[in-house]
């Protein structure tokens, strides 16, 4: 939007702020709808029996990409946006995609049907982080700048800084909420479930023997 154009919306009584619209948007819109996406993959995980064919490793891979998604937004929500967290979560973002290849060929290997949906499914898992990352760095071009000069001139590029605008502890505990309910409770459970059904496979070996 040039300025003729912001000018002209300012005439009309209408006012935008990209910015706080931008990030409104990514902590109401955009994180709380990643849980969807990823609570529906693990019923996929459980209709097409997970435990009887990838198994533990499998449902290990899916803990390490939550991780690898779950630690640079956990700085992002406490932490200021500066080339170190962008460079968190540029890497948190490419590792998690080379691990979303190795999650598929784990489960293709082992004969797991991937059904079409769960395909479907993969797709807004692997978009979203990039969706995400891509908006931060429009609202923060200046320490994408910054990142891109090597962090020079800037004494705080390379430390973790405290949000000057902390958010509120009422989102952070929700936000918490949310993951433990769609995150760590249904992917605890298929891993447990993934070990125990491990344990029942060995010991019916040992008997057959």
């Amino acid at each position: 939007m040039n300025r003729g154009q912001a000018a002209q919306i300012s005439a009309t009584g209408a006012t935008v702020d990209v910015g706080d619209v931008t990030t409104r948007y990514l902590l109401y819109g955009l994180l709380p709808g990643w849980f969807v996406p990823g609570l529906a993959d693990w019923v996929m995980h459980r209709r097409t029996r997970i435990e009887d064919t990838a198994g533990t490793k499998e449902s290990l891979i899916h803990s390490l990409m939550m991780a690898e998604v779950g630690i640079p937004i956990a700085f992002t929500l406490r932490y200021e946006v500066n080339p170190l967290l962008l460079s968190v979560q540029l890497g948190g973002a490419a590792v998690h995609e080379a691990t979303a290849l190795w999650d598929v060929k784990t489960a293709v290997d082992s004969d797991r049907e991937v059904r079409p949906v769960e395909q479907h499914i993969h797709s807004f898992l692997e978009s979203l982080p990039f969706a995400g990352l891509a908006s931060l760095m429009c609202l923060h071009s200046d320490q994408v700048k910054s990142l891109l000069r090597g962090g020079r001139g800037d004494p705080d590029a390379w430390r973790l800084v405290p949000r000057r605008r902390p958010l509120s502890p009422g989102y952070l505990a929700g936000i918490g909420a949310a993951i433990g309910a769609c995150v760590l409770l249904p992917y605890g459970e298929e891993l447990l479930r993934c070990a125990r059904a491990s344990r029942a496979r060995k010991k019916l070996s040992r008997k057959g023997r």
